[in-house]
């Protein structure tokens, strides 16, 4: 299960690609449950990143869009940044910790290696 912050992020495009995207949708591509997204959905709307609007015409009577207000493209923004900046130093760990690895298994006897 993802980080609050990183959970919060992906739904967050999610939204952004579709907001008219079912709540069942939303948990099924997040690979949570639909308990979580709707607890996280409300969290976001108490925080004033999300509006839900019920669809009017809609047949469906549970439908919602779930449009991002402005603080929350900030928001958005900001989640995306912090996102990026940890990948990118876990990525230069795994790097780093490859290249180790990489040289250990070279230093050892030719009949170790296998």
């Amino acid at each position: 299960m993802p980080p609050p912050d990183e959970l919060d992020l992906h739904l967050l495009r999610e939204l952004s690609a579709d907001p008219a995207t079912s709540q069942r949708s939303l948990a099924r591509r997040l690979g949570v449950s639909v308990g979580r997204i709707n607890f996280c959905l409300r969290a976001l709307a108490d925080k004033g990143w999300i509006k839900a609007s019920n669809f009017r015409r809609s047949d469906h009577k549970w439908a919602y869009a779930y449009l991002m207000t402005p603080t929350g493209v900030e928001q958005k923004l900001r989640l995306t940044r912090a996102f990026l900046q940890r990948k990118t130093l876990e990525y230069d760990r795994l790097t780093a910790e490859l290249a180790n690895l990489r040289r250990e298994v070279a230093e050892l006897p030719a009949n170790e290696r296998e």
